[in-house]
């Protein structure tokens, strides 16, 4: 499972394009029209794109931190496995919760199988929309972020990582729209 001994594959291009912090602030801002995006889905095999939701559901963009395979960062890994055993909630209230890692597919697929996720995990090693949507980066990968975008794909909610206060809880995301 989980080792804090194997640093195998970590030091790879993504860890040093990384590497050097950009603080976790950004300009967007309620109400914006979000960067639309396009990037495969290691659970199903499919492109997903931020519009194909366009005029049909609210989306949840949950993007993690995770490092390699075998190493996860320490505040996402709760986060994501609530998610994932919250994940059927998010569905029952009509809402779309993607998953965005930096990590390749090689290594996404495993992730994806390691944690038995149910929700879409897109893989972005280039780290192009983690840098769109502004998330910050630290130490070899870029940091976590949340955020919330309506049916008509404009910004509802937005979460920054900080060390006081890591990630959205499943609550908030959950009841980001309940006025909709």
């Amino acid at each position: 499972m989980l080792t804090s001994t194997d640093f195998s594959g970590l030091f790879n291009q993504r860890f040093l394009n990384n590497f050097f912090p950009i603080p976790a602030t950004n300009d967007l801002i309620k109400g914006m029209i979000m960067p639309n995006f396009e990037l495969p889905d290691v659970t199903s095999g499919r492109r997903i794109k931020l519009t194909d939701y366009k005029g049909r559901k609210p989306v949840i963009l949950a993007f993690t931190r995770i490092f390699t395979e075998k190493q996860y960062c320490p505040f996402c890994f709760p986060h994501i496995k609530a998610l994932n055993e919250h994940y059927e909630q998010f569905q029952d209230r009509n809402i779309e919760l993607l998953m965005v890692t930096s990590t390749d597919l090689q290594q996404s697929k495993i992730v994806a199988r390691d944690l038995s996720l149910k929700m879409p995990l897109l893989s972005d090693p280039s780290c192009r929309v983690f840098r769109a949507y502004q998330t910050g980066q630290a130490l070899g990968a870029p940091l976590p972020a949340q955020f919330a975008v309506d049916r008509q794909g404009r910004l509802r909610y937005k979460h920054l990582f900080s060390f006081l206060d890591h990630n959205a809880s499943v609550e908030t995301l959950l009841n980001v729209f309940e006025a909709e």
